[in-house]
């Protein structure tokens, strides 16, 4: 759970600047609540599966979801994925991620939202069929589908001082 939550923090840290987050090497040393309604083990298939109203937390970065099934390796219990399944909502600060699926992939480094995912940092947003953040390149991709396009609606910030442009 906590490279998850230190990947979703990397996917915020993209939104854009201007939002001051502990360093990255902190977070790592922030405790990780988990709260739901029921936690189910299954050591035979390496997982654990917290269900019902699920809020994952460590400093200022929140992740609620329905369902989260968390996916050990076999070898010394790693992660191997992390599933946060229904209702999916990551909150850090101003930046704001929604969608119905959110999976972490610890081999491939990266995430990828879908189900309507969207990213909203302030007044601006990102939306599409399916949004993946590679964690180790710090690089995102969004894609469309056959139904829809990809949509970024960016809000430029005023820097003059009455709000005229200036020609």
């Amino acid at each position: 759970m906590k490279r998850l939550l230190f990947a979703f923090f990397l996917l915020f840290a993209v939104a854009g600047a201007g939002y001051a987050a502990p360093p990255v090497g902190e977070r790592g040393k922030e405790p990780i609540t988990i709260k739901s309604n029921e936690l189910s083990t299954d050591s035979k298939n390496r997982t654990a599966t917290f269900t019902g109203k699920v809020t994952a937390r460590q400093g200022d970065l929140t992740i609620y979801a329905d369902r989260v099934v968390v996916h050990y390796k076999q070898d010394g219990g790693d992660l191997e994925r992390v599933e946060a399944i229904g209702n999916v909502r990551i909150v850090q600060g101003d930046r704001l991620a929604t969608a119905r699926e959110g999976v972490y992939l610890s081999a491939d480094q990266k995430i990828v939202l879908s189900g309507d995912p969207k990213v909203f940092q302030g007044e601006n947003t990102v939306s599409g069929k399916v949004i993946t953040y590679f964690v180790n390149e710090e690089k995102s991709v969004v894609t469309g589908g056959p139904d829809g396009r990809v949509e970024a609606v960016i809000h430029p910030k005023n820097k003059g001082g009455d709000g005229a442009s200036k020609r």
